[in-house]
């Protein structure tokens, strides 16, 4: 069964990490790396990709059959997601157990939700 793994950030979650020295960030995608590594190696990791800041986003909406594009996102949202994992493992257990090792889960939200086979 596949899972996204979504990792969530929030402007306290990013104030830390500017915090962080260069040698701690160093360290931080190095942990990412060691897990994707981990993943890739028990044949779970389907792929992961870590994400442009929300700035350099853009919103698409349809309306009346036009779509309409604008900054995004909205003012009020807080969270934003940051990056993700898309692993296939065998049970909800172990995709909860590979999202627990993701270096930001003390800090930040991380949603893992199956994903629907259209096929």
């Amino acid at each position: 069964m596949k899972y996204l793994i979504m990792i969530y950030s929030n402007p306290a979650s990013r104030a830390m990490w500017e915090t962080f020295s260069p040698a701690e960030q160093t360290e931080g995608w190095a942990r990412h790396a060691e897990l994707r590594d981990a993943m890739a190696a028990s044949g779970e990791l389907v792929h992961s990709e870590a994400l442009a800041p929300p700035g350099a986003a853009k919103v698409l909406t349809t309306r009346a059959g036009r779509p309409q594009v604008t900054d995004g996102p909205f003012a009020e949202v807080k969270e934003h997601l940051a990056g993700f994992y898309l692993v296939d493992c065998d049970s909800l257990d172990r995709a909860l157990e590979l999202a627990a090792g993701i270096p930001e889960a003390p800090y930040v939200t991380i949603e893992v939700r199956p994903v629907v086979d259209l096929g």
